[in-house]
């Protein structure tokens, strides 16, 4: 097995990486990575009601999607990312139990006991570390999870704070759970670098695997990857399950109520009602909304040659958006 370990801290370089190896390679790989602070989702959620959109851009965290199934996980520096990606039968790639196997071994190294949860995810205690996930190509999987070492659990909790409005779909949900540290547990003190060593000597020894660097070829196959794919608007929010989306927007005249139907990230119907007084007609300003990708930059934009106001009395352009997420 070739195990790596990526200094790249680009979510979506490391995110390209694992599609990489797993559909353009046929070797076996054990990768080992860290991201700036991210918030990664699931193949099949809906982005926009998984995250917190205000203090994510306010942080600007990065949000990407993987190419794997399961929840939203928040990363930072302080968490390590971990990947095992192999071939097989039919029918037995998917092995939870006997690819985290090592992961759990090095942590006994380390004196921690952690055992495989119910969702497939790692325990100490009864506390989560770690979520992982799945992705079947062909005779080929991947395994890959989050190891939570010193992660910042306020940034965490904050960037997949529930939102005040309401969405309606069909995509997967993120189920909260109690987390913990790594690092809060261990009798020695341990910085997460060297974590990651002690963590990555470990499986390359226990799957008797060799130091594997990227080549030219493997970067430029990644960089084509994150330029057309994961640093995309198309596949990061786009690709969200169509969903439905409602709120109740409180001002100083009144309230109005905005429901939109969204398809691949565009917003197809868009109805706004209430009590209140405008010069112009409500729907034209629906008309023009009709079109656009539900993304506060691009409905700025929209917004920029008209006065919200004159449609609304008392609501300004800022508010009309504030109450669209």
């Amino acid at each position: 097995m070739r195990c790596i370990i990526s200094e790249n801290t680009n979510p979506c370089f490391n995110l390209a990486s694992e599609e990489v190896l797993l559909k353009s390679r046929t070797q076996d790989y054990f990768l080992i990575y860290r991201n700036r602070p991210s918030i990664v989702v699931g193949k099949h959620q809906n982005t926009l009601a998984e995250i917190n959109l205000p203090y994510v851009e306010e942080k600007g965290i990065v949000v990407v999607r993987r190419i794997s199934g399961g929840g939203t996980v928040f990363h930072d520096l302080g968490n390590l990312n971990f990947a095992f990606i192999t071939s097989g039968r039919e029918g037995e790639l998917v092995d939870y139990k006997q690819h985290t196997l090592s992961i759990i071994q090095a942590m006994k190294k380390l004196g921690l006991v952690v055992k495989l949860g119910k969702r497939n995810e790692l325990l100490l205690g009864n506390k989560k570390i770690s979520g992982t996930a799945s992705h079947v190509f062909k005779n080929r999987v991947m395994h890959h999870g989050t190891l939570l070492f010193s992660s910042q659990m306020k940034d965490l909790s904050r960037a997949l704070k529930a939102k005040s409005g309401r969405f309606e779909d069909r995509a997967v949900k993120s189920i909260r759970s109690e987390v913990t540290n790594i690092r809060e547990h261990l009798t020695e003190k341990m910085e997460v670098d060297e974590f990651q060593k002690v963590l990555f000597d470990s499986v390359l020894l226990a799957l008797n695997g060799s130091i594997y660097q990227y080549d030219e070829n493997d970067l430029r196959e990644i960089a084509q990857l994150v330029e057309s794919k994961f640093s995309s608007w198309e596949w990061n929010f786009g690709y969200s399950p169509r969903y439905q989306f409602s709120k109740a927007l409180p001002y100083g005249e009144g309230e109005v109520a905005i429901h939109m139907n969204v398809e691949k990230g565009i917003i197809r119907e868009i109805s706004i009602k209430g009590n209140f007084l405008g010069s112009k007609d409500i729907h034209a300003l629906e008309e023009l909304l009709v079109g656009s990708i539900h993304d506060p930059q691009t409905i700025r934009m929209r917004l920029s040659h008209i006065r919200v106001e004159e449609y609304i009395r008392g609501l300004g352009n800022e508010l009309l958006l504030s109450g669209m997420f």
